[in-house]
C-alpha cells in the first residue's frame, strides 16, 4: 500500500514539474484558429491543468471533488479563462441534472418505494435456486435503467443478505456468490441503459454541449442505442452466474417465506409512494417526449421541487442522499473539457497521438477499448472527463462524429465488473465478504472481454447499420 502511494505520488508531482514547465516556458503549442482574444501562453497552461487534473484522477492521490476544485481555480489563476467563465462552466446543466436524480433517487429511498417495488419484484422469481438469482441480476439491471447504480445496490443489498441470513449460507458459499454477483452486475449493466444510472452519461452530454453546442442525444436515443448492450449483457451475465458458477443448495424455501413476510409487513402504498410514483413516471415520460425542447436538466430540477410541492419528502429526509462530492467533480470536469475546447489545445493534444487518416470507426474502436480499460482503475466519470476532450478532437480530425465518440467513450466506461474498486456496485457486493478479489477477477474477465465485443458489435450492427451513427 505504501509503496503504490509512493507511485502515485511521483507520477502526480511529475505531472505537476510538466505544468511548471508548460507555464513559464515561451509559447510553443501553436494550435490552428485560436481566438485573437486568447493570450498565446494560455492553450499549454490548459495543457499543463490537464495534466496534473488527469494524474489526480488516475492516482485517486486526493479525492475526485476536490480535483475538480483545482481546475476551477487553476483556469482564471493561471490565465487560461476570465473568473466569469470558468465558474459559468462549473454551474453547468450536468450538476443540475444529476441533482435533480439524487433528490428523486434519495425519496424514493426513503419513502420505501424502491424497497417495495425490488421485494414484489423479486417476489415473482422465488420459486427455485436459479430463478431467483435471475431475479436479483434482473431487478437490479431493471432499477438501475431509472436510478443511480450505486443507490440500486445499495438499496437490493441488505435484502441480498436477507436471503443469504434466511437460507443460513456460510461464508464463500457459491449460492451466495451468485446473488452478490447478480446484484453487482445487474447494476452496471443497467447503469448504462438511460442517462439515470450513473452521473457520466450527464457528465458526457455537457462535454458534449462544449465541445459540439449543435448536437443533441435525447433521452430516448440513448436507450435505444444502449438497449442492445443491456439486454446482451445482462442475459450473458446471467449465464455466467448459473453456469460458470456451481449451486451448492438446491431449496430455497426459507429466503420464500422471508421475502412474503417482508412484503406483507410493507402493507398497502401510502399516499407518498403513490405521489411519488406519478411524479417519477411523469418526469420519465416528460424527458422522452420534451427532453430536446425543454431540457433534461430544467426537467429534472422541476421534478425535484415537485418533491417538496407535493409533501414528498422533506429537505433534511433527503439531503444526506446527494453526492456532493460528485457533482463537484463533474462541474470541475466540464470547466476543463470547455477550457481545452476554447483554447484549441486538446486540438493540439490529439494532432500529437493520431493520424488524420485513421478510419472512423477504427477510432471509436480504440476510445471504447481504452475507456473500457481505463474504468477498471479509476472512476468511470474521470475516464469520460480524460477521454471524451481527446475523442471530440480525433473525430474532428477524422470525420467521426460526437455522436458515435460519445456513445463510444461513455458507454464502456460504466462497464466494470473486473475489481472491487471499479465500480460502487462492486464494492458494495465484495463488501459482504463471500468471495475474494481473485475470484472476482476470475469471473469479471469473461465479462469484461465480452462487454467490449459486445459494444464494438453494435457500434457496426446497430449504431452504424440500423442508427446511422457513424461518421456524420
Amino acid at each position: 500500500m505504501k509503496s503504490r502511494r509512493a507511485i502515485n505520488l511521483i507520477v502526480v508531482l511529475a505531472a505537476v514539474a510538466a505544468a511548471v514547465w508548460l507555464s513559464v516556458s515561451e509559447p510553443f503549442i501553436r494550435p490552428e484558429g485560436l481566438p485573437p482574444e486568447i493570450p498565446a501562453n494560455a492553450p499549454q497552461r490548459c495543457v499543463g491543468i490537464f495534466l496534473v487534473c488527469m494524474s489526480l484522477w488516475l492516482t485517486n492521490l486526493i479525492p475526485l471533488a476536490a480535483t475538480g476544485l483545482i481546475a476551477i481555480a487553476l483556469l482564471p489563476l493561471l490565465g487560461v479563462l476570465s473568473q466569469d467563465r470558468a465558474f459559468s462552466l462549473f454551474g453547468n446543466r450536468a450538476v443540475f441534472f444529476m441533482l435533480g436524480v439524487f433528490l428523486l433517487a434519495a425519496a424514493m429511498i426513503s419513502t420505501g418505494l424502491s424497497k417495495r417495488v425490488t421485494l414484489m419484484a423479486l417476489q415473482r422469481f422465488d420459486k427455485s435456486p436459479t430463478r431467483l438469482v435471475v431475479g436479483v441480476t434482473v431487478s437490479a439491471a431493471f432499477l438501475a435503467l431509472w436510478m443511480p447504480e450505486h443507490a440500486v445496490a445499495a438499496m437490493i443489498y441488505p435484502i441480498v443478505v436477507e436471503i443469504v441470513e434466511a437460507l443460513k449460507l456460510k461464508q464463500g458459499s457459491n449460492y451466495a456468490k451468485k446473488l452478490f454477483l447478480g446484484l453487482a452486475w445487474g447494476s452496471i449493466i443497467g447503469g448504462v441503459g438511460t442517462f439515470l444510472g450513473g452521473a457520466r452519461a450527464p457528465l458526457a452530454l455537457s462535454l458534449l454541449h462544449e465541445a459540439h453546442p449543435e448536437t443533441r442525444i435525447g433521452f430516448l436515443d440513448w436507450m435505444i442505442a444502449a438497449a442492445p448492450i443491456v439486454i446482451i449483457m445482462t442475459g450473458f451475465a446471467v449465464w455466467m452466474l448459473c453456469v460458470r458458477v456451481p449451486n451448492d443448495i438446491t431449496d430455497i424455501k426459507a429466503a420464500t417465506r422471508m421475502l412474503d413476510q417482508r412484503v406483507r409487513r410493507l402493507g398497502p402504498m401510502s399516499s407518498r409512494e403513490r405521489r411519488l410514483a406519478v411524479l417519477g413516471v411523469a418526469t420519465i415520460v416528460t424527458w422522452i417526449i420534451a427532453g430536446h425542447d425543454l431540457g433534461l436538466a430544467v426537467i429534472a430540477i422541476l421534478a425535484a421541487c415537485g418533491l417538496f410541492v407535493l409533501r414528498i419528502v422533506d429537505w433534511k429526509a433527503v439531503q444526506d442522499y446527494v453526492n456532493w462530492g460528485v457533482l463537484i467533480m463533474y462541474g470541475g470536469a466540464v470547466a476543463l473539457g470547455g477550457a481545452l475546447s476554447e483554447t484549441h489545445a486538446i486540438d493540439w493534444m490529439a494532432k500529437q497521438v493520431i493520424n488524420p487518416g485513421t478510419p472512423v470507426m477504427l477510432i471509436a474502436v480504440l476510445m471504447a477499448a481504452v475507456s473500457i480499460v481505463l474504468t477498471e482503475g479509476i472512476s468511470n466519470a474521470a475516464a469520460v472527463a480524460i477521454l471524451l476532450p481527446i475523442g471530440y478532437s480525433l473525430g474532428d480530425s477524422t470525420g467521426a462524429g460526437p455522436v458515435l465518440i460519445t456513445l463510444a467513450v461513455t458507454i464502456p466506461a460504466g462497464l466494470a465488473f473486473l475489481l472491487p474498486i471499479s465500480s460502487p456496485p462492486n464494492a458494495i457486493s465484495f463488501s459482504a465478504g463471500h468471495y475474494s478479489v481473485r475470484e472476482v477477477v476470475r469471473l469479471g474477465w469473461p465479462m469484461t472481454l465480452t462487454a467490449f465485443a459486445v459494444v464494438v458489435a453494435v457500434m457496426f450492427l446497430w449504431w452504424g447499420a440500423v442508427l446511422n451513427i457513424n461518421g456524420g
